[in-house]
């Protein structure tokens, strides 16, 4: 990845075929993303333990919000203080 990021770096003016690059990945992201929901579709396992699954994801989702919006309030208070 690094390297990746140090070849689009010295190159981002100098190859045509980069701005290609971006909807490339997009695509392929999805596609990843509906490949992953067909295996997960396919899984008997998991699906026939969704509703326990489905609590876990609920709870590690609320978890990882809520802990995003106590960091960025902490962040915000001490490197933006504003004049009041």
């Amino acid at each position: 990845m690094a390297v990746g990021i140090i070849l689009g770096f010295l190159l981002q003016n100098k190859v045509k075929i980069i701005k290609f690059v971006d909807p490339s990945i997009n695509v392929a992201i999805y596609a990843l993303l509906f490949l992953l929901g067909v295996s997960v579709g396919i899984n008997e396992t998991v699906i026939n333990n969704l509703a326990t699954l489905g609590v876990q994801a609920l709870l590690l989702t609320f978890g990882g919000v809520m802990g995003s919006v106590v960091f960025a309030y902490f962040v915000h208070k001490i490197f933006f203080k504003t004049n009041e």
